[in-house]
């Protein structure tokens, strides 16, 4: 079985191609081209280095949020773009889980972080317990916040994800805490796909791909306030 998998929800734009054995092959960027601009030709470049024939594909896989609201709206557009086109379903996955995925060998309590702006972050909990376990909801909240619930649970946690460098200060505060080394702290897009291997249950048709947004997006926010201080007045 092979599936194309993506993930725009953050930083990264990655797309890879796996199956039940392997990554067979992945591009991954993290620099200054929006997502708009990248995902498109790095699907090209994989797909012309190794399945000319796109219908090979099994299933799409598609990081399914939280994240970026453009990102999350660009993934899920390309991602029903190719599953019309090719006639295939989309596997989604949760962008935590995936993220958490990197660390699934982990001992300590896994908890992945993407930085949400105004001192929040998205994240989960996560647990290696013989298979990556997710020991809380998804959440958008304050890092301290998140920090308290962390510590409820146990001391000794890893952390990941672009939240790592905004809030390492803080975290380096707690010493059982660790941060996870650059090349294990970003969205990855054969984590989405070895993920959507185990989900393929969980396929659904293009048009019924729900996406996990947990906030509102930055205009609906500002909107709101506006209203709001209009309403004060």
């Amino acid at each position: 079985m092979k599936i194309l998998a993506l993930d725009t929800t953050g930083l990264v734009a990655s797309a890879a191609i796996v199956d039940e054995n392997k990554t067979i092959a992945e591009f991954t960027t993290n620099y200054k081209k929006t997502h708009s601009q990248t995902i498109m030709p790095m699907i090209e470049a994989i797909r012309d280095m190794t399945e000319p024939d796109m219908r090979g594909i099994d299933f799409i896989a598609c990081a399914s949020g939280p994240g970026s609201f453009t990102g999350l709206r660009i993934g899920a557009a390309t991602a029903k773009g190719l599953a019309h086109g090719l006639d295939k379903k989309i596997i989604p996955v949760p962008t935590l889980d995936a993220l958490a995925y990197n660390l699934s060998y982990c001992s300590s309590l896994i908890v992945p972080i993407m930085d949400a702006r105004r001192d929040q972050v998205y994240s989960a909990i996560y647990q290696n317990n013989g298979k990556l376990e997710r020991l809380s909801g998804y959440m958008a909240c304050d890092i301290h916040e998140l920090i308290e619930k962390v510590l409820e649970i146990d001391e000794n946690a890893v952390f990941l994800g672009d939240g790592v460098p905004v809030f390492k200060n803080i975290l380096d505060k707690n010493k059982g805490f660790v941060c996870a080394p650059v090349s294990a702290n970003m969205q990855r897009a054969s984590c989405v796909g070895a993920l959507a291997l185990e989900r393929t249950a969980e396929a659904v048709e293009p048009n019924d791909l729900e996406i996990i947004y947990l906030r509102k997006s930055q205009a609906e926010r500002e909107l709101e306030e506006k209203n709001a201080h209009r309403t004060d007045e």
